[in-house]
């Protein structure tokens, strides 16, 4: 027999509600009491649900976790903005390096959790590195990027994720926001030029702007482009 539709909506949408009212509960006990009170049992007590329910919609505590790292991810998104042509490139990357550091200092476990195990990479994690990549290909487009793209990227993602946890690590009186600054000047120092790399002698600079304008080309085959891209990677390093 057919399913009716007008039936099954409403106990998709029960569904969803109730994973979100878990992932809720989750992530209070996350903040308030650390990793370790996230337990399927306290979770599912504080959700007034059996733990069965948990795995379910879960799978195991894993999956519960995964979901919770998730839903970090999608609320750090939501703070974030990216203007499509910005007009100072190296200051919208300090303004997101703020960004992310203000997120990981109000939500600390929260932070850690998303941060400290590669295995949680979700799709919205990718979202997030997919709009950092696109942060560091406008500076590399316009001739400031100091190193590959790569590499700048992954001192991004490296510094602001040892300020969060350093400053977390510190006795209050001891949290000096000139760290902060200090980090992050240290980080756009070391991702950035002054000056548009291409001005400059030597053909590093030339060859990752050209490397990133390569995308918006359609002059070249594939295979070219390919033979060009591996050209290009060697020219600027």
């Amino acid at each position: 027999m057919p399913v009716d539709p007008n039936h099954a909506e409403p106990a998709a949408t029960t569904r969803e509600q109730t994973r979100r009212r878990i992932v809720g509960v989750a992530i209070e006990l996350l903040e308030r009491r650390g990793r370790d009170a996230v337990t399927t049992r306290a979770v599912a007590d504080a959700a007034g649900l059996q733990p069965p329910a948990l795995y379910r919609l879960f799978g195991d505590k894993e999956g519960l976790l995964d979901a919770v790292a998730e839903h970090g991810f999608a609320r750090f998104l939501a703070a974030k903005h990216i203007d499509p042509d910005p007009q100072d490139p190296v200051g919208e990357l300090r303004a997101a390096w703020d960004i992310a550091v203000e997120f990981g200092l109000a939500n600390p476990a929260l932070y850690a959790l998303m941060y400290a195990e590669p295995a949680r990479s979700t799709t919205v994690f990718q979202t997030g590195l997919d709009l950092l990549m696109k942060r560091i290909r406008r500076l590399a487009a316009a001739g400031l990027l100091r190193v590959g793209e790569d590499v700048a990227a992954q001192i991004v993602h490296a510094t602001a994720r040892g300020a969060v946890l350093t400053w977390l690590s510190l006795p209050e009186p001891q949290r000096d926001p000139a760290l902060l600054r200090a980090l992050r000047e240290a980080m756009v120092t070391a991702v950035t030029t002054q000056e548009p790399a291409v001005q400059e002698q030597g053909p590093a600079g030339a060859a990752r702007a050209l490397r990133a304008a390569l995308p918006e080309q359609d002059v070249l085959s594939d295979a070219e482009q390919r033979l060009l891209t591996e050209w290009l990677d060697r020219l600027s390093t």
